[in-house]
């Protein structure tokens, strides 16, 4: 196997066999953005990979300039690799950005999820270069979005068992305590900043919080769809781990087309 051979593309996890709407998405996430790194001092664009992103510059072998590589989950991981091209040629494209993905379950995302955090990564990096707050801060109401992805996601959480804690914390990457009402699940999703899940049993109740001391470094509606990814992630491993029993739908959404290929299962979509 070669190096090259481990980073599989959008389309590839989206599986359509067509050209999907992630690939234009992320076609347009470089012709956005680029700009900004052309004018930008690598050091200062390292300093917030580092400290904001929590991510690493790194060289992968495309022949680009750069690459910053975030880890989303263990075995989940990011690339944007970044070309100089100039403009020589007068074709207004002075740079792009390749966007590439490697790890044992990346495959298992669905292309909308990561292309939408990748979204999210740039927007950051797009503020922290320029100096602007977000739009929204209101960390501590829910949309009708996340009340609604609550709903739809609670019953699968009932199929977790104690045994299910250090391995949990492996695959997500993050905190797990079985509490005495349920289940909690926290994860440093930028440095410093935290999303919390907390399940409780008895009420058949999810509920999700925010923290840490670089929170308003992120919008709140961002932190809120990153919160969804790590619920999504979630819901993965419980159907992973519990295939012998009758899985309620929303469990076999969470997937992407690559993966219900591979595992011969209906492809479903929320």
């Amino acid at each position: 196997m070669t190096k090259k051979s481990r980073y599989i593309t959008v389309g590839q996890i989206d599986a359509t066999g067509v050209r999907g709407p992630h690939e234009k998405e992320l076609e347009d996430i470089s012709k956005a953005k680029h700009k900004l790194f052309v004018d930008t001092d690598k050091d200062k664009i390292e300093e917030i990979i580092r400290e904001d992103i929590g991510g690493v510059i790194e060289n992968i072998g495309f022949s680009e300039d750069w690459t910053i590589t975030k880890e989303m989950f263990p075995e989940v991981n990011i690339h944007m690799a970044y070309s100089y091209l100039g403009d020589e040629f007068g074709m207004g494209i002075e740079a792009e950005f390749q966007f590439l993905f490697s790890g044992e379950r990346v495959h298992w995302v669905p292309g909308e999820d990561s292309a939408t955090y990748i979204d999210i990564i740039m927007d950051f990096i797009e503020r922290r270069i320029k100096g602007k707050e977000p739009f929204e801060k209101k960390y501590d109401q829910m949309t009708e979005l996340m009340q609604k992805v609550l709903k739809q996601r609670k019953e699968p959480f009932k199929f977790l068992t104690q045994e299910d804690q250090k391995p949990l914390e492996e695959f997500l990457g993050a905190k797990v305590w079985k509490t005495t009402t349920g289940w909690r699940f926290k994860k440093e999703v930028f440095p410093k900043i935290y999303v919390e899940i907390i399940y409780n049993d008895s009420q058949n109740e999810l509920d999700i919080s925010y923290s840490g001391e670089n929170l308003e470094k992120i919008g709140s509606y961002h932190i809120e769809l990153v919160g969804i990814f790590f619920l999504n992630h979630i819901l993965r491993y419980i159907t992973i781990h519990n295939q012998d029993k009758e899985l309620p739908d929303i469990c076999y959404m969470m997937f992407s087309r690559m993966l219900t290929k591979e595992k011969e299962w209906i492809h479903r979509k929320i």
